[in-house]
């Protein structure tokens, strides 16, 4: 079964309350970046699990083989943004 990544970010739109959220990749492997105020006061790894949740189904039967994810509350959103900036 081949997953999109449209599908991955319609999956957490309806799962999560995000700001914005990104996803790329093929075949099976991904990159999500997930932009809320869900993330505020959370640890890396409780980022990390409110993002595979649900996405579990997806990864039992191997369709999403490798998920790389980035969790942010706005304002490191805007941080990282402006990080990213050319100079």
């Amino acid at each position: 079964m081949i997953v999109e990544p449209t599908e991955i970010k319609a999956i957490l739109e309806d799962a999560l309350s995000l700001d914005e959220i990104h996803v790329k990749g093929d075949g099976s492997h991904f990159e999500v970046v997930a932009v809320g105020e869900l993330f505020d006061g959370m640890s890396r790894v409780k980022k990390q699990q409110t993002i595979y949740g649900p996405l579990m189904e997806h990864i039992r039967t191997n369709a999403i083989h490798a998920l790389s994810i980035k969790a942010l509350t706005p304002a490191e959103w805007a941080r990282d943004k402006k990080l990213m900036q050319p100079l």
